[in-house]
């Protein structure tokens, strides 16, 4: 695991360095000499003796002490090198950028298992093998370009690929992004992302680390560690944006519940991040753009004021403000005219805030100043400012630059003119800013960060639930689909309130069943996954001559096992299910039920245990949220008490982990009361 070698090594050796800065191994030296290492720096090369001015040693025994190893020589030569490194050299640390390990074959892993072992037998540390190495103000132990001017209130970056990782940054240090630390782990084999992002939440100091932590991740292995690690950075001040690449390819797959079929890896990921806080991004750009936002102060409402010398781009901020959840209010008032009278004639303050293109520096400050400080409906501003080259706007970005060091409330600079005014932009951010070039990407990003909740709390220890009911059904089943009379204990010892219900298997037992449920009823056989595709569910049930006749029927159905009677009752129908993912635990869904949650597959989800809050979140979260609230004169959801039947649903999953898929569906729900009408447990110990 990380340990000082590896984070502030004294001596360093490159194995299969070379005069030809081409090469990884001749590269990842120059880098570290160029950037300035200042401890003992190493060669091992029996084919040279002196590289790029470096003594080089042409074996191991024959050299020092050398805290951390980096190797580029080829897959096969590299667990023996690492044990006698280890042996004689007493290096601990190692970041091995050479591939053909388990990226490759089945031979290739068995190589980097005899790695790894080696190392950890000596608490060593590993990163690695097929990476690009690390950047830290330490030392500069990548092979790869670009290498930035590193910035302690910078990018934390942990990336899976190191392609993908030179590529953000590429992308993002011509915008003013800023990086403080740059780790790519390849094959991750004894630390991943998850092992980084542990380290640098149990060594934050606010003081001198940077607050911000970018991700890309293509394997997440230990989703508990990121969680918790994530949370915790969160909560001293940290944000995190992250891309989850590979979810795709996972898919909705074939499975006998609606849950299963709604479930995957991709969704699984979604709701953590959800219960981490951590911003999820889908390409290189958004990522680079939520860390611009992240360099700012954060966004503390959802009113933005747009000020402009450009009606085109200001419209189409606009929108993608306005379509993604945030406002663009009207400034009106006697503050708004009097800023008018600031401003050329035929300005507009209604917002956007359009001050002409002939407007000035000088007016561009006075719009601020009024932004920050005279209208109190505005949350923060986007200043675009661009030219069409007739003249030079330095003066523009200077009162830009100082007007951001002086207020209060957030403001976004969008500077399209990269090419015509590249001059000025290089100015503005070698202040220390970030440019938004693409005001639409800032818009629907901003809204994404703004969206983004919180880390949830787990705070679950007043919700009751029969603890030892739930054990002894689930420790005296098989696998496989519980009986409806188990499903009914589990449901009642979980607190989820269900109709009443009555399972027979003769007509007579049907007859007295209705007699003590009363009319109307409602019949379902039971053993049928899809009892309506097969005639098996029926309404309305008003006399015994249409139960017997109904019983009589739905025994021919093939796979029937019983007849399931319940009352009749009135709501709207919602879904409810969960699912358990490797590695994830379970994830519980929320949405309308019946035929809608395969149509509309309009549902909300969360990683257990659910919150109250994270309850209410998922609640509001789905697009058919305004027929829950009652719309047109229907009645409504009582919102509580579907907020209990999911946290509930939650502790029951807790208590009995064994639960592989569930489906409460439907659940119906009117103004006084939530009820589950029919569920369906399947098990997997």
């Amino acid at each position: 695991m990380i340990n000082k070698a590896l984070t502030h090594p004294e001596s360093i050796v490159v194995v299969g360095a070379s005069n030809d800065i081409n090469k990884p191994g001749g590269k990842v030296l120059k880098n570290l000499i160029d950037g300035g290492f200042s401890g003992k720096l190493y060669v091992m090369n029996p084919k040279e003796t002196s590289i790029q001015g470096i003594i080089s040693y042409a074996d191991n025994k024959s050299m020092p002490k050398a805290d951390l190893a980096i190797i580029a020589i080829a897959a096969r030569f590299v667990p023996d090198l690492v044990d006698a490194l280890i042996a004689y050299n007493n290096t601990r640390a190692f970041i091995i950028l050479s591939a053909g390990f388990s990226e490759e074959s089945a031979e290739g892993k068995i190589l980097e298992e005899r790695i790894v072992q080696s190392i950890n037998n000596v608490n060593g540390a590993l990163i690695g093998p097929n990476c690009v190495g690390i950047l830290t103000p330490q030392h500069h132990s990548i092979f790869t370009k670009p290498i930035p001017k590193l910035d302690p209130k910078g990018c934390d970056f942990i990336s899976g690929s190191g392609a993908t990782a030179c590529f953000i940054m590429e992308a993002g240090i011509p915008n003013g992004l800023r990086f403080s630390n740059v780790f790519s782990v390849g094959n991750s084999a004894q630390m991943g992302v998850e092992e980084i992002l542990q380290y640098m939440d149990e060594s934050f100091d606010a003081k001198k680390d940077s607050t911000v932590k970018l991700l890309y991740i293509e394997n997440i292995d230990k989703p508990a560690k990121l969680l918790k690690h994530a949370r915790s950075l969160i909560s001293k001040g940290c944000r995190i944006a992250a891309i989850k690449a590979g979810g795709s390819e996972a898919g909705s797959r074939a499975a006998s519940s609606h849950t299963g079929a709604l479930a995957s890896s991709d969704t699984a990921v979604e709701a953590l991040f959800r219960k981490a806080g951590i911003v999820r991004c889908h390409s290189r750009e958004e990522l680079i753009t939520v860390a611009g936002i992240f360099m700012h102060p954060e966004l503390k409402g959802k009113r933005i004021a747009i000020i402009t010398h450009a009606g085109g781009p200001a419209v189409m901020l606009t929108d993608a403000l306005s379509n993604n959840g945030l406002e663009v209010p009207a400034i009106k008032g006697n503050a708004a005219e009097n800023l008018k009278e600031q401003l050329f004639a035929g300005s507009s303050v209604n917002n956007p805030i359009d001050f002409l293109a002939t407007g000035t520096a000088g007016q561009l400050g006075k719009i601020i100043t009024a932004c920050d400080q005279d209208f109190d409906h505005i949350d923060a501003m986007i200043v675009i400012f661009g030219t069409p080259g007739l003249f030079e706007i330095f003066d523009v970005y200077e009162v830009l630059d100082r007007k951001m060091k002086e207020i209060t409330k957030p403001l976004f600079p969008v500077l399209p003119s990269t090419l015509t005014a590249a001059k000025e932009v290089e100015f503005f951010l070698n202040k220390g800013h970030v440019n938004f070039p693409d005001e639409v990407n800032l818009g629907r990003t901003l809204a994404k960060v703004y969206q983004t909740p919180k880390p949830s709390e787990d705070l679950l220890d007043n919700v009751e639930i029969d603890h030892i009911a739930i054990r002894k059904v689930i420790n005296d089943s098989s696998d496989g689909y519980l009986n409806p009379e188990n499903v009914s204990q589990l449901l009642d010892a979980a607190g989820i309130t269900r109709a009443g219900e009555a399972v027979v298997n003769c007509p007579e037992d049907a007859l007295n069943a209705a007699e003590k449920l009363g009319y109307p009823l409602v019949m379902k056989v039971v053993g049928p996954v899809h009892k309506s595709d097969v005639g098996g569910v029926v309404l309305n049930i008003d006399s015994p001559e249409k139960v017997t006749a109904e019983f009589n029927r739905m025994k021919q159905i093939p796979e029937t096992t019983a007849i399931l009677m319940q009352p009749m009752l009135k709501g709207t129908e919602l879904f409810a299910g969960a699912t358990r993912e490797d590695k994830f635990g379970h994830l519980v869904f929320f949405g309308l039920g019946g035929i809608f949650i395969e149509v509309l597959k309009d549902v909300a989800s969360g990683l257990i245990p659910i919150s109250e809050k994270e309850a209410v979140n998922m609640i509001q979260s789905i697009k058919s949220y305004p027929i829950l609230k009652g719309i047109r004169g229907q009645e409504g959801v009582n919102e509580e008490a579907l907020q209990q039947i999911i946290i509930h649903l939650s502790a029951l999953l807790q208590a009995a982990p064994e639960i592989a898929e569930m489906d409460i569906n439907p659940l119906l729900g009117n103004s006084s009361q939530v009820v589950a009408v029919d569920a369906r447990i399947r098990i997997k110990k």
